[in-house]
Formats: C-alpha cells, sequence, structure tokens
C-alpha cells in the first residue's frame, strides 16, 4: 500500500474495524480541482467511512482491493460547494416587536424537508449557512447545516467536538433595518441602538465573571444577553448584511469598538473600500447578478466587486442569498466573478475553501485533502463553463444527488413547483386561487 493513501485507511485496517465499515469507493479518472493544490488530470478520488482517505495522480494512489471502483474518466471533480448566506428551509428569526434579537434561534424554525433543499444539492452545495432575515438590526442566530438527506434539523445540523449547533449571529444595517419606532429611522440611530445593547452584554458579562466566585451576584438569566455575550467571546461569528461603502465601514468600526469576529456579506459598494476592508483584515461573501433591478442602495454592484477585494488582499467568499439567487446556478457566481477581473483560483475558492474558513470549518470541509469530510461533486465539465452540469453530489460520502435518477433530474431542471411544495391552496373559500395569490 503506497504512502499516497494516507495513515487514516492504514489506522483502520490495523485496528480491525474496516471490517465493520462499508466499502471504501475509489473515484478514477477525473479532472480533479483539490483547491489550495494543483490540479490533477487524471486522478482517483478515494473516500472510506465519510472521510477522503487519499487524493493524487491515478498512478501514485493504491486502490484497496475492497473498494468499490466508479470510473468518471472526462469528469471533473471539486469539493462540495459552501454558501454562507442562505434562507433555504423558510426560517424566520426575530418579529416587529423589537429591531435587536440575539436570542431567537434559526434552529428553531428551519423546515428541512423543504424541497428547496434538494434544489441546492442538485446545484453542487453540500454546506450552508441559513441566516434569519435582514430587516432587523440584529435578527437571530444562523445554522450551519450539512444538506444531506435528513429528517430533522438535527439530522443536518454541524456540531462541535462537545456537540453543541454550530453557528453565527445576523446583523444587518442599510435600508432593511430602518423603519418605524422601535426600528431605527436613520444610520445614526441604527448604530446607536447596536453599541447600546453590546454594551449591556459587557455588563452581563461582567456580572457572571463575579458570579463565578459569588453565586448570589448571579444575574437572573437573559437569553438575549447570552446570544451577544457568545459573540462578544468569539463564540459566534457575526454575518453582517451591509450594501453601501459608508454601511460596510460602520460594520467595521462596530467591530472594532466590541471586539466580535466579522464577516461582511453583500458589499455592494465593496469596491470603493477594499483597501480599508482589506486592512481591517475582515472576510467578504459577495453576490453577483446579472441583471439590474433591486434596491437603491445596490445600484452599485458590479462584477468586477470580487476582482478589487482579491487585489486588495481580502478574503472573498460568494453566496447565493437564495431565492435572491437560485442554489442550482451557484457555479455562475465564480464565472461572474472571473468575468469581473478574478483569478480562476480565487473565484473557485470563493465557493468553497474561503466559505469554509469564514464558517471556522476549512479543518473539515473546502478542499479535497486526506482526512477531510468527503464532500464532493463530479460535474460535466469545467466548473465555469455556463454549459457545465452537476452529475453527483455526495456529503460524506454518501451520495445526495444523482442527475440520472428522474426524481433527482426534476429538482435540477423543474421550475417553480419543483422546490415550493408547501403552497396552500384554497379552493374553497370562494377566491378561486391558492394562498400565494397566483
Amino acid at each position: 500500500m503506497r504512502k499516497i493513501y494516507g495513515s487514516l485507511l492504514v489506522a483502520l485496517c490495523a485496528s480491525g474495524a474496516i471490517q465493520a465499515q462499508e466499502r471504501p469507493r475509489a473515484f478514477v479518472g477525473a479532472k480533479l480541482i483539490p483547491i489550495g493544490q494543483a490540479e490533477i488530470e487524471g486522478g482517483t478520488l478515494v473516500v472510506h467511512r465519510g472521510k477522503i482517505v487519499a487524493i493524487g495522480p491515478k498512478d501514485d494512489v493504491q486502490i484497496p482491493e475492497n473498494a468499490e471502483q466508479i470510473d468518471v474518466s472526462d469528469k471533473v471533480i471539486m469539493p462540495g460547494l459552501i454558501c454562507t448566506h442562505s434562507h433555504l428551509g423558510g426560517g424566520w428569526g426575530g418579529d416587529s416587536s423589537a429591531p435587536i434579537h440575539p436570542d431567537c434561534r434559526i434552529l428553531d424554525s428551519i423546515n428541512v424537508r423543504d424541497s428547496g433543499l434538494q434544489k441546492a444539492q442538485a446545484g453542487g452545495l453540500t454546506t450552508i449557512n441559513v441566516m434569519p432575515g435582514s430587516g432587523h438590526l440584529l435578527s437571530g442566530q444562523t445554522i450551519y447545516l450539512k444538506l444531506k438527506d435528513g429528517r430533522t434539523i438535527e439530522d443536518l445540523a454541524i456540531r462541535d467536538d462537545a456537540g453543541n449547533i454550530l453557528g453565527g449571529m445576523k446583523m444587518a444595517n442599510g435600508t432593511n433595518s430602518r423603519g418605524n419606532a422601535p426600528f431605527p429611522g436613520t444610520r445614526a440611530k441604527a448604530a446607536a441602538l447596536v453599541r447600546a445593547q453590546f454594551i449591556k452584554a459587557m455588563e452581563y458579562r461582567e456580572k457572571l465573571k463575579k458570579a463565578e466566585s459569588d453565586p448570589d451576584k448571579k444575574p437572573e438569566r437573559d437569553l438575549a444577553m447570552e446570544g451577544l455575550v457568545e459573540v462578544l467571546d468569539g463564540r459566534r461569528v457575526v454575518h453582517f448584511h451591509t450594501h453601501r461603502h459608508d454601511d460596510i465601514l460602520t460594520a467595521i468600526r462596530l467591530s472594532k469598538e466590541f471586539g466580535f469576529k466579522l464577516v461582511l456579506h453583500h458589499l455592494s459598494e465593496g469596491d470603493m473600500v477594499a483597501e480599508e476592508i482589506a486592512k481591517a483584515g475582515v472576510p467578504c461573501s459577495i453576490i453577483l447578478v446579472d441583471s439590474p433591478g433591486g434596491k437603491l442602495e445596490a445600484m452599485n454592484l458590479m462584477f468586477n466587486t470580487g476582482a478589487a477585494l482579491e487585489r486588495a488582499g481580502a478574503l472573498t467568499a460568494f453566496h447565493t442569498d437564495d431565492g435572491i439567487t437560485d442554489s442550482r446556478l451557484f457555479l455562475r457566481m465564480a464565472a461572474l466573478g472571473v468575468r469581473g477581473g478574478m483569478s480562476r483560483e480565487k473565484a473557485l475558492e470563493g465557493l468553497t475553501l474561503a466559505p469554509a474558513k469564514m464558517i471556522e470549518l476549512d479543518s473539515r470541509i473546502g478542499s479535497l485533502e486526506v482526512g477531510k469530510d468527503a464532500d464532493f461533486i463530479v460535474l460535466t465539465g469545467d466548473p465555469l463553463s455556463v454549459y457545465t452540469k452537476v452529475l453527483l453530489t455526495y456529503v460524506e460520502g454518501k451520495r445526495v444527488f444523482d442527475r440520472s435518477n428522474p426524481k433527482d433530474r426534476l429538482y435540477a431542471v423543474g421550475g417553480y413547483g419543483a422546490g415550493v411544495d408547501h403552497i396552500m391552496v384554497t379552493c374553497c373559500d370562494g377566491s378561486g386561487h391558492d394562498g400565494e395569490g397566483h
């Protein structure tokens, strides 16, 4: 057994555990795009028990004798795609009672049986950050999901080694979060409300610290403050919806003042302040659209945003904001980035390793490396070609999408009805319309 096969499988064999495990699978003959390393023509990828155990040129990888071999000649394999900003599953966070809701958890609001998740699998997505909306200054806690075929949210939720469900915190500024009281009427008031809440959270955290030596000083439990303390302690990354250049700088300013981890999202005017973003060391998750329209503050959204951020040295990823853009077309985001001047390498990283870093899961996902989760996709051709289609999607070594399967193909090519399976039809109210007004 050659060394490139990796120590992981060797350890399994030595322990005798391999007999109780599923057979290894070897994908042979494809062009491999590992991300962060040179592309491999005619390579071999071996996966076992949900992990990658070998990757390399065909002649350098020893395939286990009991492995199932899958011929993927003339195909392309790359890591599963990762979206840092999705609204799949129909979840909602905070309501209209207040502009700041750090106690709301999107995990309590997601329908994982919504077929929109299958459509995302058809687009090659394997991991998503599901967010509450941007109509609040802080709309609640996000959740990181693996797009497995599960029955409940527990089946899809990504956990840390201690078993905690992982996610970030959604914040926003600009037009969306402004309104009548109690919502802010101006950008200045929006920032002031956020600052006031974080100051309260700092005071709450200080009380908790004092209570460690004196339990009588422990404050009454406050779920909202607990959520913000997790942000202050770096246990939750803030995913910040922001468009205009001045709003972008406000988000960075708040992050510096309170020391929280920050990922900027959207950045319609990110090219205008790319140097400032890079200097602050803040990652950026951008969206590119190929048609005009939308809100006024996004009027300067251009294809060159990713290129400007790349030149400045800012870590840059893409996102779908599904359903603003369709998850089935996520590969196009990198292609539009290249059209705007991004390098091929950084554009492909923007779909895979860069977003993995932003949700702090790059040790597990985002590239094809020995020991990482076996999340990958098989494509008909180059990922930046408009003609390329996703043939197969695997999550932790299990196939979750197969284009040759008629049911899966419907999710890949079907229209509106292929992904909206919970429309209420009110046939007997005399209106003759369904619950969506169609």
